[in-house]
């Protein structure tokens, strides 16, 4: 029987990340839908060399930092599709495919009259990788809206259904970026998206976008709006500068380390947790470090936001990492605080 698929062979990624590094993929598939996965499944059953081939799943890219040849099976998932599956007293479930983009599908939910996801806007990617990273903005993380996902289980060829106690969810973590990241494709996402719909309006700001806007009871859709105004001021458009998002994570520090650190730094920017430590603000420590806005030949650090790392013009995944590890040695010299990297370096 002929395969529902065609491999191609020594592809450039440049278009599939949004650092916009051209990376060489050695196989690449794009994965339209299900019967793609279950006859490339079936296939590596009888092709050991295909087989051995090491798997990287691909969205939008906005999660990731490549190197320059990838060894591996690229699959960049393409599944696409919204609809409203179901709804029960409290919610409206809605499902979309794993390639739709994730802010036209919060834009899609909104035109329905869906509030839930509006802090989540025009954040890059997919909806099949905004689980993996449990992606979060603005008081709002993924999992406080997530409902369950379909994945295609590369170890025994089937489909699981993940609900969120399945998942593993933590700050920008779950079982499929730390646990299973190499087993489970993720085909379709699911999302409880509340009837009686509350503002989240936590961050200053958001609630000063709309009072200068003259809003005071907003919508969905006008926080939609003041997010998506606020992050085109903050941040670069990576269809225009490649960029990652944020590149490090926000530590959690002890109250001991963050206490010691206000006794130097009055304005030291943090959070306190549930648990007795605090959140600091990693593009705080990094600017305190002198490096926003430095230009390192084609990579640097974005003049509007330390927290970011930019593409100049031809950047390596190795320049990138170079000069990542440079902050956080830089960091943790002056603070003590040893920051996280949130992209995936492959």
């Amino acid at each position: 029987m002929k395969p529902e698929f065609t491999l191609q062979q020594d592809v450039s990624l440049q278009s599939l990340n949004s650092f916009g590094i051209n990376a060489q993929a050695h196989r690449f598939l794009c994965i339209e839908n299900l019967s793609q996965l279950q006859a490339l499944w079936q296939q590596t059953q009888a092709d050991a060399e295909l087989a051995a081939l090491p798997r990287l799943v691909l969205g939008g890219g906005s999660n990731v930092v490549l190197s320059d040849r990838l060894p591996h099976l690229v699959l960049h998932m393409a599944i696409m599709g919204c609809e409203l599956l179901d709804e029960t007293e409290d919610c409206f479930i809605v499902r979309a495919g794993a390639g739709e983009n994730w802010h036209e599908f919060v834009l899609w939910t909104l035109d329905q009259g869906f509030g839930g996801l509006e802090n989540l806007s025009l954040i890059p990617g997919t909806v099949g990788a905004s689980p993996i990273q449990n992606i979060g903005a603005y008081g709002l993380e993924m999992q406080d809206c997530f409902h369950s996902l379909t994945a295609f289980d590369f170890s025994t060829g089937e489909l699981k259904t993940f609900y969120k106690q399945d998942c593993a969810f933590d700050y920008r973590d779950s079982i499929f970026k730390s646990g299973e990241q190499n087993r489970f494709v993720i085909v379709d996402v699911g999302f409880a998206l509340p009837k009686q719909w509350l503002p989240r309006l936590n961050y200053g700001d958001v609630a000063k976008y709309l009072q200068e806007h003259d809003i005071d009871e907003p919508t969905p859709i006008d926080v939609s709006n003041a997010i998506i105004a606020i992050r085109r001021r903050k941040l670069p458009d990576p269809a225009v500068v490649g960029n990652a998002g944020s590149f490090f994570k926000n530590p959690i520090v002890s109250a001991e380390l963050r206490n010691k650190i206000l006794q130097q730094h009055p304005n030291c920017v943090s959070y306190p947790q549930t648990n007795g430590e605090f959140k600091l603000a990693a593009g705080w420590l990094i600017e305190q470090c002198g490096w926003k806005g430095l230009r390192r030949k084609t990579v640097g650090v974005y003049e509007k936001q330390a927290l970011v790392l930019v593409n100049l013009g031809g950047a390596t995944g190795a320049e990138v990492r170079a000069l990542a590890q440079d902050i956080q040695v830089d960091v943790c010299r002056k603070f003590g605080v040893q920051l996280e990297v949130e992209p995936v370096f492959v």
